[in-house]
């Protein structure tokens, strides 16, 4: 598997070396690399690269508001000297966070990380079984078998877990946690609300469902014709024959 991709870094011999391991490692393909983050993010958007090696501390555009601004088929590997902002990467579903000075053998287990996310998303090996989530200013692991339904309001979300009487609430959008869950066991079935399809109690003929064990977890979620023809899909994959 050939992935395209782009590099951005204020800094000139961080970019010499980026481009000479790219150059080295077949499964790689450069197509543009900037040491102006302005520059760089119209490049991005016009040629969505699959991967981008990205500096956050950059002038006036930072790596993590350009991380922000990065169309959906790019996915980011954070390059910085500070680890301070390793958890920060998880904000933006960054695939992995090399700290400088990098190396070859560090580079190539990211571009291997690179590779399973864009492989076929069967593949049971890009499963992830925990994610962290950032609350109350701290970073908590949280494994996906908890989730029960995500539910969004404006820049926060509200994960609810087996086992908590109180969500965990965390400063994401919707489209950031679309990303993070693995999309074979999780979906999203209207605008605020995303669903762990093994938690789902029943569906009604309103399109109404029903997930969570019955008490302070458990919600009443309706899917909206946006999303209907997909969860319709998942569906008839379970129950041939379901209308």
């Amino acid at each position: 598997m050939s992935l395209s991709c782009m590099i951005v870094d204020d800094e000139p011999l961080a970019v010499k070396l980026l481009e000479s391991f790219v150059a080295k490692t077949p499964d790689l393909e450069l197509i543009g690399s900037f040491t102006d983050s302005v520059e760089a993010i119209n490049a991005i958007k016009e040629e969505k690269p699959q991967l981008l090696f990205l500096d956050i501390q950059m002038p006036d555009l930072s790596g993590m508001e350009l991380a922000h601004m990065l169309p959906e088929e790019t996915k980011v590997i954070f390059t910085t000297a500070f680890k301070e902002y390793a958890f920060e990467s998880y904000e933006v579903s960054a695939l992995d966070f090399l700290l400088k000075p990098i190396r070859y053998n560090k580079f190539m287990v990211a571009v291997e990380k690179a590779k399973e996310y864009y492989s076929p998303r069967e593949s049971v090996n890009n499963v992830p079984s925990t994610i962290f989530l950032k609350v109350d200013g701290e970073y908590r692991q949280v494994a996906l078998s908890q989730i029960i339904y995500v539910c969004g309001m404006k820049d926060y979300v509200m994960f609810y877990l087996d086992g908590e009487r109180k969500p965990l609430i965390t400063h994401l959008t919707m489209k950031a946690v679309e990303d993070m869950l693995p999309t074979q066991h999780f979906m999203r079935v209207n605008r605020s609300y995303i669903v762990a399809l093994d938690k789902i109690r029943k569906i009604d003929r309103n399109d109404c469902i029903y997930i969570g064990e019955e008490g302070t977890s458990a919600e009443i979620i309706r899917v909206t014709e946006a999303y209907r023809e997909t969860f319709l899909q998942y569906l008839q994959s379970k129950f041939p024959g379901a209308k």
